[in-house]
């Protein structure tokens, strides 16, 4: 079941040199209910390359959506993507969504 998911983030930085994650401002992972360490599906709505990574804790307030090793290869600067976490379970559970602007400054928190 999706469990947060931070929409249509501008990344900032492709780090190849980087070991590989992604690193996102520690409030927008927190907003969205992801875990530092946690796998993530990343989509990238900009060229529609979907991956997976783990997440890695940001400065807060920053605006950071980095995209580090591997993963700096299906992203470049301001590509728009989609950062996903999810749980295994029985239950239904509520997913908590970011929706944020080219700043990658939470404009909209909602649950569905």
């Amino acid at each position: 079941m999706l469990r947060g998911k931070i929409h249509r983030a501008t990344v900032t930085e492709t780090r190849v040199d980087y070991e590989g994650s992604i690193t996102v401002d520690a409030g927008l992972l927190e907003k969205a209910g992801i875990w530092p360490g946690e796998m993530v599906y990343i989509a990238n709505v900009t060229n529609g390359a979907r991956f997976e990574t783990y997440a890695l804790e940001g400065e807060r307030n920053s605006g950071i959506i980095a995209m580090n090793g591997a993963a700096a290869h299906l992203c470049s600067v301001n590509d728009k993507v989609i950062i996903m976490g999810f749980e295994l379970t029985d239950e239904h559970i509520k997913a908590k969504v970011v929706a944020v602007n080219e700043k990658n400054e939470a404009v909209k928190e909602f649950v569905y």
